[in-house]
C-alpha cells in the first residue's frame, strides 16, 4: 500500500516557521551552487561528459566490475559479492564476527542506510557509531537522514544542543554550535580509539587501478580507516568508473553542485590495508542495481553520483521537509530510485513533483528526474495505486476537449462560478482550496478575446 506524500507533507507544514527556514536554507545551497557553477566556462561541457562516461560505464558494467574486483585483489583487498541487503548484512557480519569484533566506526554511507545494516548489526551485539557529524546527530536522536548529503538540516542548533545535552552530558543551555562541534569531536575521538574495526562506503571505485575514493569534509572516513585494523568498505555496482581521467571530471563537479564549495575538504583514496592492519574488504553490492540497468525506461536514475543538488533545488522537497516521502532517499531522485524498488510501495511520492525540471537541468550528470517522473505517473493505473478522483477528473477533462461544443459551454458559462458563496468552492471537496481561493473566472474565455483582438 502507497504512502500518501500529500498527507505527511501536511504535518511538516504545521510549523510554517520551520517550513519557510527549511525552503531558504536549501535555496542558499542552491544558490551557491549556481555561483560554483557559472564560476566554470565549461560546466556544461563537463555535465556532458560526465553524462557519457556514467552511460558508457553502466553499459559495459560487467566488463568494469570484473576489473576493478581483479585490480584490488592484487592489490591485496578481499573482494566479495552481495546479490541484495540480507547477503550484503551477512557479509558484514561474517566479517566482524571473525574479528571478533565489537564497535565499529563507520563513515557517511547511504548504501548501509538502504541495506539497514545499523539495526541488523546491533541486533546481533555489534556497536555501531556514525561518525559523520550529521548522520552521529540523527543516530543519537533515532532518526533516519532527512537529506542524502545534510542528514540533520532539519534540526537546528536548538535542538542539537538539548539532544547533546542529554546523550554527551554538555553544558545545559551552551547551544553554540562551535561548542557543540567540539562536544562532537570529543566524544567521538574516544569512538575511533576503541573501535575495533571501521567502514566506509566510496563514492568511487577506479577500475583500473582498484582503488575506491571517498569523499569528506570532517575527515572522519580517514580516522575511520587508519585507527582500527579492519577496514571495509560497501560500495554499489554502479558507483565503479573506468580510471582517474574519469575522476577528474567527477571530483570538479560533486562538490559544487553539492554544497556550493570547490571540492571537498578531503578525497582520501584507499587502495590496499596498511602494513600495520589486519586486511582491507570491499563488498560489492547489487540489491537491485543490475535489474534497474535492464528498465530501457529509467535505468539513468543509476548515473546518480549522490550530490543532493536536485533536492536543493526541488520546490516540494524544500517545501515538504525529507520525512514526507516514503523511500529512505527523499527527493526527485528518491522518488525514482524508490519506485524502481517498489513501484506500488512508493507511488505515493510521484505527486511530490511540479515537472518543473529544475532537478535535471542542475543535475551534474544529466540524470531524467523530471522526465521519469512524468513517465511512473503514466503507470499508476497499472500499479493500482492511481488516484481515483483524478481518473475520473481525466475523464471528465478528455470528455470536454474531444467536444468544442462542450468546452465552448463549459468555458463561457465558467464566470457564473464567481457569483456563489465562498464555501461552495472553498471546502474539502475541492483540494484546491487547501492553501488557496479559487480564481475569479474571466467573464469572456480566452479565445473569445482572442477573436475579438484579430477584428
Amino acid at each position: 500500500m502507497s504512502t500518501s506524500h500529500s498527507k505527511a507533507a501536511k504535518e511538516f507544514l504545521k510549523n510554517q516557521e520551520y517550513a519557510k527556514w527549511h525552503d531558504a536554507t536549501f535555496w542558499s545551497v542552491r544558490t551557491k551552487r549556481d555561483k560554483m557553477a557559472y564560476g566554470l566556462e565549461e560546466w556544461e561541457q563537463l555535465r556532458e561528459k560526465a553524462s557519457a562516461i556514467k552511460r558508457h560505464t553502466l553499459t559495459h558494467l560487467d566488463e568494469y566490475l570484473d576489473q576493478f574486483a581483479t585490480n584490488a585483489e592484487k592489490n591485496g583487498v578481499i573482494v566479495h559479492w552481495a546479490k541484495d541487503a540480507n547477503e550484503f548484512n551477512e557479509i558484514v557480519y561474517d566479517i566482524l564476527s571473525s574479528h571478533h569484533v565489537k564497535k565499529m566506526v563507520k563513515s557517511k554511507s547511504m548504501l548501509t542506510e538502504e541495506c539497514e545494516m545499523n539495526p541488523y548489526l546491533e541486533a546481533r551485539g555489534i556497536e555501531v557509531v556514525e561518525t559523520d557529524l550529521g548522520e552521529r546527530i540523527i543516530q543519537l536522536k533515532g532518526q533516519k537522514p532527512s537529506h542524502i548529503v545534510m542528514p540533520a538540516i532539519h534540526l537546528n542548533h536548538n535542538d542539537v544542543g538539548e539532544l547533546f545535552e542529554e546523550k554527551l552530558n554538555s553544558e545545559k543551555g551552551n547551544h553554540d554550535p562551535t561548542y557543540l562541534t567540539y562536544c562532537a569531536r570529543l566524544s567521538l575521538r574516544n569512538e575511533f580509539l576503541t573501535a575495533d574495526a571501521g567502514m566506509t562506503g566510496a563514492n568511487f571505485g577506479i577500475a583500473e587501478t582498484g582503488d575506491i575514493v571517498v569523499c569528506t569534509n570532517e575527515g572522519n572516513a580517514d580516522m575511520s580507516t587508519s585507527c582500527p585494523k579492519l577496514h571495509i568498505a560497501a560500495i554499489g555496482l554502479e558507483k565503479v568508473i573506468p580510471n582517474y581521467d574519469c575522476l577528474a571530471v567527477f571530483q570538479r563537479m560533486l562538490c559544487r553542485a553539492g554544497t556550493g564549495q570547490p571540492t571537498t575538504t578531503y578525497t582520501s583514496h584507499f587502495r590496499k590495508a596498511r602494513p600495520t592492519a589486519d586486511n582491507m574488504h570491499i563488498i560489492l553490492v547489487d540489491n537491485g542495481r543490475s535489474e534497474w540497468i535492464g528498465n530501457p525506461t529509467h535505468w539513468e536514475s543509476l548515473k546518480c553520483i549522490r550530490c543532493g543538488s536536485c533536492m536543493n533545488t526541488c520546490p516540494v522537497y524544500r517545501r515538504s521537509g525529507g520525512y514526507s516521502y516514503s523511500y529512505f532517499i527523499p527527493g526527485p531522485i528518491g522518488i525514482n530510485l524508490g519506485m524502481l524498488r517498489d513501484s506500488k510501495k512508493h507511488s505515493g511520492n510521484v505527486s511530490a513533483c511540479t515537472l518543473c525540471n529544475s532537478c535535471q537541468s542542475v543535475c551534474p550528470v544529466k540524470v531524467n528526474l523530471g522526465d521519469q517522473i512524468y513517465l511512473w505517473r503514466q503507470q499508476l493505473d497499472e500499479f493500482g495505486t492511481a488516484n481515483p478522483q483524478k481518473k475520473l477528473m481525466c475523464k471528465g477533462m478528455t470528455a470536454l476537449y474531444n467536444h468544442s461544443w462542450l468546452y465552448n459551454l463549459a468555458t463561457g458559462m465558467a464566470s457564473w462560478a464567481n457569483i456563489l458563496p465562498s464555501f461552495v468552492l472553498n471546502n474539502g471537496l475541492n483540494p484546491w482550496a487547501e492553501g488557496h481561493k479559487m480564481m475569479q473566472f474571466p467573464k469572456k474565455p480566452f479565445h473569445e478575446l482572442i477573436k475579438e483582438l484579430d477584428k
